[in-house]
């Protein structure tokens, strides 16, 4: 009892175990909120990263074609067996986006996929990261009426119509206001050379000004006029009115108004875009707060510059028309990656053989059921097909992180290393108290030895004072770290709130 007792007054007369104290806790709360910070952005960051890539991608190097899909599909499905929970076909190219904001011309370089609407919500996580819910249900590439994300504010068919009708509010106010000019201005800028006639008994030139249409003719008018070719009759084509812009026009088919493109009612290509495509942070100077633009919305039409495949690259463009947003959180993809039909891509780069009606693809992702060994498999596959006889690339999802993967690893091995030197740092301040203590107490012990405690007691006494120090500064340390983290964000609210600058900067970080 005498042991405890002595210990329990030489805590109680010395400041110093109570620094020892305090640098035990503040070392094991540092640990263990360092750890738990890492450990949740370790498991985010994978979780993120293999939500957009399948567990294996079965594909050809670079910007190559992998030819009859159908037959690797079946091969890859025999060979891994089983663990084969679904498959899908991509095509992916480097392309240009081109887009206008408020008049001002954008261009950014994205990576466009082409996937299958059935099948690749089955082998990745895309489907929950998408902002429209009817989408997040089925993916499909059709522009909808609702169901967008609140923060995109207007979107969808109803802001493509009042876009449509202000535009061409703008455009008949622009033609009103040139007609208007030209009315007033009886002076044309340029005349027409054979419009020149020049007087030489005159003292000036006289010009002859000639008197131009001001709008196109009218197709009625000019039908109740003009002559059709003979056998026009009984010709299969139908046959349009001559036209002073056009001489050939009565070879054409007349197009339907109803047939003609109207952006009120008919979209491009539908287009998945990343929402840091759009997107981008402003941060207020004066009270440091963070705003959203989005520079483009669903319903708004982008053009998409592309190399065609095949041996001689061609530079090609399309018209889409945005219809929903990829939002994962993980910058790399959500300011890179574009999404468009299968089939289409395959169209516009000249994938499709038109023999067969087969399209070449750039890989197949493969998804395994759960608990199954990716390593196997993939050199399973590696086997069935190998590097000397096809020129395929092989990977699983970490392969394909594998520089990321492994700096994150490396710098979360240095983190715990240096933690270890805190609580090291720690212990032999607990050490030199140690020291110091029986430098001090020596007389004591000498009284304690004359009384007849045994050597094992004294030294029970210095024990039990160390224990004590290491016991409640860990406690201590365990409950303020694990209240750090459970408050993190209010912590960091406060922080920001003494310093006046912004903890975690949305700018910065993309994981809430």
């Amino acid at each position: 009892m005498y042991k405890l007792l002595l210990a329990w007054r030489y805590l109680r007369t010395r400041f110093i175990a109570l620094a020892s104290i305090v640098s035990v806790t503040l070392g094991v709360a540092t640990l263990i909120v360092v750890n738990s910070v890492m450990a949740g952005f370790v498991t985010e960051m994978k979780d993120r990263l293999h939500g957009i890539l399948s567990d294996i991608e079965f594909g050809a190097p670079g910007l190559g074609e992998l030819e009859w899909p159908d037959l690797h599909l079946r091969e890859i499905e025999s060979a891994i067996g089983p663990d084969v929970e679904a498959m899908t076909c991509v095509v992916r190219v480097p392309a240009l986006l081109n887009f206008q904001f408020r008049g001002r011309q954008f261009t950014q370089q994205i990576m466009l996929l082409g996937i299958d609407e059935e099948s690749f919500g089955k082998v990745t996580d895309f489907l929950p990261y998408l902002l429209n819910e009817k989408k997040r249900q089925q993916l499909n590439f059709e522009l909808e009426e609702q169901g967008y994300d609140e923060k995109l504010g207007e979107c969808g068919w109803e802001y493509r119509r009042e876009k449509t009708m202000l535009l061409r509010q703008i455009e008949e106010m622009t033609k009103r206001s040139q007609q208007s000019r030209a009315e007033s201005n009886p002076f044309p800028s340029q005349p027409e050379p054979n419009q020149v006639a020049e007087n030489p008994s005159a003292s000036r030139v006289e010009i002859q000004f000639t008197e131009l249409p001001g709008a196109p003719p009218n197709l009625d008018d000019l039908a109740a006029q003009s002559e059709f070719l003979p056998g026009a009759a009984s010709s299969t084509i139908t046959q349009t009115p001559r036209s002073g812009f056009d001489p050939a026009s009565q070879y054409r088919p007349q197009i339907a108004v109803e047939d003609m493109f109207d952006a009120s009612r008919d979209q491009h290509t539908g287009i998945i875009l990343g929402l840091a495509i759009s997107n981008r942070k402003l941060v207020d100077d004066a009270d440091g707060s963070v705003s959203d633009v989005y520079l483009l919305r669903p319903g708004d039409d982008v053009q998409i510059a592309l190399p065609t495949a095949g041996p001689r690259p061609m530079p090609i463009a399309e018209n889409c028309t945005v219809v929903d947003f990829y939002s994962s959180n993980m910058h790399e993809y959500d300011s890179s990656f574009a999404f468009v039909p299968l089939k289409k891509l395959q169209q516009l780069r000249g994938m499709i053989d038109p023999q067969t009606g087969s399209g070449n693809i750039s890989a197949i992702q493969i998804r395994l059921r759960p608990n199954s060994n990716l390593d196997e498999a993939r050199d399973t596959l590696t086997k069935r097909f190998p590097s000397d006889s096809f020129p395929y690339v092989i990977q699983t999802w970490q392969d394909t992180q594998r520089p990321l993967l492994s700096a994150v690893d490396l710098e979360v091995t240095i983190l715990n290393i240096l933690l270890f030197l805190i609580i090291a740092v720690a212990g032999f301040g607990i050490l030199a108290t140690f020291f110091m203590i029986v430098v001090e107490k020596t007389k004591d012990i000498g009284v304690l030895k004359a009384l007849g405690a045994p050597s094992s007691g004294v030294m029970s006494i210095f024990l039990a004072y160390g224990v004590s120090l290491g016991t409640v500064g860990t406690g201590v340390g365990i409950l303020l770290g694990l209240f750090f983290v459970w408050r993190i964000n209010q912590i960091a609210d406060l922080i920001q709130w003494v310093t006046g600058r912004e903890v975690f900067d949305p700018t910065i970080y993309y994981f809430s």
